[in-house]
């Protein structure tokens, strides 16, 4: 009965999909249709990184407020980075950089305007603290002008943008060791912020009595590292079936590699943790939704899409270099305009969650026709 009832409730609806896991590997293993060995192992990323999150989050509150936040941000998104290792391995470049622009705004757009809308319902408004949402916001801002800078470099001086149908570009050494170097930058700039966040600052970061959806359960610390483990593995398992199933699932669905790395890619990878922004904007908790939410988009620009440049060179067939297509590049600079906007007053609504959902089934829209 109680497990009926976890499973039921709003954290633990993920694990009612554990049973895609294994229809995954045997859809592979039979060689069935790509475009079902595609939905089914998307459907399995799911319970793998909600038990991700949950093991961190458990070693996150045996291990005290500065060494859980850093095992809360290493780890946050670490199903999504997982799932791009493999597809750099297998060159896919532009589903990783799709991938990368499709968190971003899923973050900013999809999960802070369904926070904000399911939150607002009911309510004249709702308040969070404008000078921490507005750190990250600025932290964000920063990033996005660094991961433009090579494509626009690209774009002056090189053979101009991929087309969103472009499945890999080897650009001259120029502009990846460009990528490189601006790469570094971002990684020196994501450890102060660590530093700000977890330390000089962790004050700001931390309000009173908003983490109670982030307490530990009462696991052991033991159980909590093999529950990481299994799902570290379990999530390279999925993510390396799903990373090998894209290219002909696209052609079979008739979208492109661009739409599914954008959209679908970025969405598996975050669903369990999506869902826990929303659940607590419900429950009036807006700090913490809007922490998840814009926090998840800065760990995205200053530390994932980095990291896997620097993995780019060992991995794959040539390096990535961080040049974007002209529509990652207009929706990353409107998302990022957006998320500095509407946390600059400190309150939110339904209808300007509404307004955020409409921009990116917009955007969703238009990577559909590219």
């Amino acid at each position: 009965m109680q497990l009926r009832r976890f499973l039921l409730s709003g954290q633990g609806w993920p694990y009612l999909l554990v049973p895609f896991i294994p229809l995954a590997v045997l859809l592979e293993l039979v060689h069935a249709d790509p475009i079902a060995i595609f939905f089914v192992s998307a459907a399995g990323v799911i319970p793998t990184a909600a038990l991700m999150g949950r093991a961190t989050e458990e070693l996150a509150a045996k291990s005290g407020p500065g060494i859980g936040g850093l095992l809360n941000v290493t780890f946050g998104n670490a199903p999504e980075i997982i799932i791009a290792l493999f597809a750099l391995n297998k060159g896919l470049h532009e589903v990783v950089k799709a991938s990368l622009v499709g968190s971003i705004l899923g973050n900013i757009l999809l999960v802070l305007g369904a926070a904000m809308f399911v939150g607002g319902l009911g309510r004249d408004r709702q308040r969070f603290d404008r000078t921490a949402a507005s750190a990250q916001s600025s932290m964000l801002l920063l990033a996005a002008v660094a991961l433009v800078m090579p494509a626009i470099f690209e774009l002056v001086e090189g053979k101009g943008l991929p087309g969103p149908g472009d499945e890999r570009i080897n650009y001259d050494s120029t502009v990846e060791t460009l990528s490189l170097l601006v790469a570094l930058v971002l990684i020196a700039s994501y450890a102060a912020g660590l530093v700000f966040s977890l330390k000089t600052h962790r004050d700001l970061f931390n309000p009173a009595g908003e983490g109670d959806e982030h307490e530990g359960g009462g696991w052991s610390v033991r159980r909590s590292i093999a529950a990481l483990a299994l799902a570290g593995v379990a999530v390279g398992v999925m993510s390396e079936i799903l990373v090998g199933s894209i290219s002909d699932a696209a052609e079979g669905i008739g979208l492109s590699e661009f739409f599914i790395g954008a959209i679908v890619v970025a969405i598996v990878g975050n669903a369990a943790e999506h869902w826990v922004a929303v659940l607590v904007a419900r429950k009036d908790k807006m700090d913490l939704a809007v922490n998840i939410a814009i926090g998840s988009s800065a760990q995205i620009a200053l530390f994932a899409a980095p990291v896997l440049v620097v993995c780019s060179f060992f991995l794959g067939p040539h390096p990535m270099a961080l040049v974007f297509n002209g529509f990652e590049l207009g929706a990353v600079l409107l998302a990022v305009i957006i998320a500095n906007h509407v946390t600059n007053e400190g309150e939110s609504n339904w209808y300007e969650g509404l307004q955020l959902l409409s921009v990116y089934v917009v955007l969703g829209l238009a990577f559909v026709f590219a």
